[in-house]
């Protein structure tokens, strides 16, 4: 059976538009048909033809097995919602700025095609959010969201007061920008530019971030993947608010709205090229310094009972002394009594690298 795989890049950009045309020759040279949408198509200068299939919006995801996206993280959200329509995969080929949901970068396309090809991918699935906006107790919209659902204040130049309840019960209130609530995936966007903590993907959980809050106590919260988090708009207030999901879905809202949001039951799958650990992913999208990190050479000397440097590198003027040679307190000197030079028991009179204390020094360096 012939594979078939949508493609979505940003049809305003000349760069995704120029890698769209050369992965559609390389898919189809490889015998894999590609979907796109209409509007896509018309800027591509493509025709429906029998390897490359024009759709709507609702129905260019059928029957495909991948989506794959050319862009940064907002076309990659915006990839995400075909991906979850028909529930299949996502890859991400990096042409923004950051691109932390991407997989490959466009300088490693030719290779990434071959991966898609071949089919050489994990998935990881990733936890969701479900939204319903409730205004005189009837649900007005529903959606979801990946990275994060946010109630922000629609005016610039006024307070938004919120009230917020976690389980059933009222947990705080406060005037503000707003709140964010946040899945694991999303803690690297907005939430983080909120000052919220990054959340390793792999662990379950939601994130509450209060947004620039006029409270003492206002700190973000790490909440269970299975809470129930409910949002309102207080009363007595002429300020209006404005919900949005992954900044890409929205909903006004008047003062008395409540916002519930809850665990989606249907996750987005995220292909995998690389089974490198978040850490370093975490390392190259925020380019971290770690300059002096040791690791595993370090380890594999301790393991040896090799000498650490630690000494010479906070004494670097002093030179390492022989490794046949006493320290310099105890050179030349007579041999004390046995009883007063028993060894150490192993571990217990070492120091924190590994070099043995003198007996009576206190664990004081030669």
């Amino acid at each position: 059976m012939t594979r078939r795989i949508l493609l979505v890049a940003h049809p305003r950009r000349s760069e995704a538009l120029t890698v769209a045309k050369g992965v559609i020759q390389r898919l189809t040279d490889l015998g894999i048909e590609v979907s796109l949408q209409a509007d896509e198509a018309k800027v591509l200068d493509l025709k429906h033809d029998k390897r490359v299939h024009i759709g709507t919006e609702e129905m260019v995801g059928e029957g495909c097995d991948l989506v794959v996206v050319l862009g940064g993280d907002g076309t990659i959200l915006r990839g995400a919602e075909f991906a979850r329509s028909v529930d299949v995969p996502l890859l991400g080929i990096n042409l923004g700025h950051v691109g932390f949901l991407a997989e490959a970068e466009r300088d490693d396309l030719d290779a990434t095609v071959e991966h898609i090809a071949n089919r050489q991918y994990t998935v990881d699935e990733r936890m969701t959010l479900h939204v319903d906006a409730i205004f005189d107790g009837e649900v007005v919209a529903s959606s979801w969201a990946l990275n994060e659902v946010s109630v922000e204040k629609a005016a610039r130049e006024r307070m938004l007061e919120l009230t917020i309840e976690v389980d059933g019960r009222p947990l705080s209130s406060w005037g503000g920008d707003g709140l964010i609530v946040s899945t694991p995936t999303g803690s690297t966007a907005y939430a983080f530019s909120a000052g919220g903590p990054v959340i390793w993907p792999q662990v379950e959980a939601m994130l509450l971030v209060p947004n620039s809050a006029h409270a003492l106590f206002a700190r973000p919260l790490v909440l269970g993947p299975d809470s129930h988090v409910a949002i309102e708009l207080r009363t007595g207030t002429d300020v209006l608010g404005i919900m949005w999901c992954d900044g890409r879905r929205h909903i006004d809202l008047p003062p008395g709205a409540r916002i519930e949001v809850r665990r989606g039951i249907r996750p987005v799958r995220l292909a995998r090229l690389s089974s490198a650990p978040f850490t370093d992913r975490l390392v190259a999208k925020f380019n971290l310094p770690v300059r002096g990190w040791r690791g595993d050479a370090h380890r594999a000397r301790a393991a040896a009972g090799q000498r650490s440097d630690l000494w010479i590198r906070s004494n670097p003027d002093r030179a390492p002394l022989p490794a046949h040679e006493p320290p310099a307190a105890t050179r030349g000197t007579t041999a004390t009594p046995a009883t007063t030079t028993a060894p150490v028991p192993p571990g217990s009179g070492d120091d924190v690298d590994g070099t043995p204390r003198t007996p009576g020094s206190g664990g004081a360096r030669p």
